[in-house]
């Protein structure tokens, strides 16, 4: 195990800078989790750590040494990469046990190292096979048992999973948390996808247009998002939106866009008087009723048996998800009436984007 550490590191390419200043602290035995949308600077990220990308400016530690200048194969890493790159001409064996020849250890050791990691994967009756004769997940598990046999010090993954089908996806998402347990090595993965991040890791890396978003547990970056981009990242579905502005005469109101009035909390944001807010609420925190203060127009439906998902519009066009527990009689082109459940409503700045919530 290792703690890596990220001290203002930078990436440009000529005058374009990549990756803007990045600190992250992951520690011993975590499992760290990189998201965010295409060309945010995950991967690159995840390569400068690897040493596969050199660094323009900061310090990359692991464990107690700055790897600026150390190469990829004195890291003490292993890489696992979307594209398995397996060796077709070798066998399941011959993979797994090929980067151990290379630095010469001991047969017997290659033979111990590669049956135990086999049998851990549930790979062992596959030894003999090439990766043409073998499955997606079985490749994934190959790719997997190459890293995990050389006993890094930091496991690095680069979205392992995009080429496996959806159902495929959850099973080896369970694995390799199963297999972290396990190990209890640093993990570090990165991801495009908000629901492997969730459901896997420890701590959560938002990433967008090349700087950290924000760092910490899901839980906390799922209930107290930093900003309107984490709000509407994390979360499935996405969080909603509402813009208006607070009262000129009372805090604890907010007029909408839409000429509507809502409620505001009393306490636990720093809303001023006049300000310009948008309100974000999670689908399941809307409750559908006659006496709402916001009318919705209901423009499609989701009936998926336990559970409902209507999707609308308010009255400027804003688009507003809801989620039902069960079934709904609710029908296309319907205007229902919506309220947020107060405690669980979020305000963030409309001109900075920062949550209004005090500390």
């Amino acid at each position: 195990m290792a703690r890596v550490e990220l001290k203002n590191v930078k990436k440009s390419y000529g005058v374009a800078e990549v990756i803007k200043g990045i600190d992250l602290d992951i520690a011993h035995g975590e499992f760290c989790v990189f998201v965010g949308p295409s060309g945010c600077g995950k991967s690159t990220l995840l390569r400068m750590i690897s040493g596969l990308e050199p660094i323009t400016g900061g310090d990359i530690r692991i464990g107690d040494e700055v790897v600026n200048r150390v190469p990829a194969a004195d890291r003490g890493l292993a890489m696992v990469f979307q594209s398995y790159a397996l060796y077709p001409h070798m066998s399941v064996r011959q993979n797994l046990s090929f980067g151990l020849e290379n630095i010469n250890t001991p047969r017997a050791e290659i033979e111990r190292k590669v049956g135990e990691v086999a049998k851990m994967l549930q790979i062992d009756m596959l030894l003999d096979r090439r990766p043409k004769d073998l499955s997606g997940g079985q490749r994934q598990r190959v790719a997997i048992g190459r890293a995990v046999v050389r006993e890094p010090k930091v496991f690095l993954f680069d979205e392992p999973l995009s080429n496996l089908d959806a159902e495929l996806r959850v099973e080896m998402r369970g694995e390799i948390v199963a297999l972290h347990r396990r190990l209890q090595n640093s993990m570090i993965y990165v991801t495009h996808d908000q629901v492997e991040a969730m459901t896997m890791a420890d701590k959560i890396a938002v990433l967008r247009l090349g700087r950290l978003e924000q760092f910490g547990r899901p839980l906390d970056l799922y209930n107290r998002p930093d900003n309107l981009f984490v709000a509407g990242f994390i979360g499935s579905p996405k969080m909603n939106f509402i813009r208006g502005r607070v009262s000129g005469s009372d805090r604890t109101v907010m007029e909408l866009e839409t000429g509507e009035r809502l409620t505001l909390p009393e306490t636990g944001f720093a809303q001023q008087p006049g300000e310009a807010v948008t309100l974000g609420i999670r689908p399941n925190q809307l409750r559908a009723g006659e006496d709402g203060p916001i009318t919705l127009e209901v423009a499609t439906i989701e009936q998926l048996g336990g559970d409902s998902y209507l999707y609308g519009k308010l009255r400027n066009g804003t688009g507003i998800t809801l989620h039902l527990a069960g079934q709904t009689s609710v029908r296309i082109g319907e205007v229902i009436a919506i309220t947020p459940e107060i405690e669980a409503v979020h305000l963030f700045d409309s001109e900075t984007e920062r949550s209004l919530r005090l500390a």
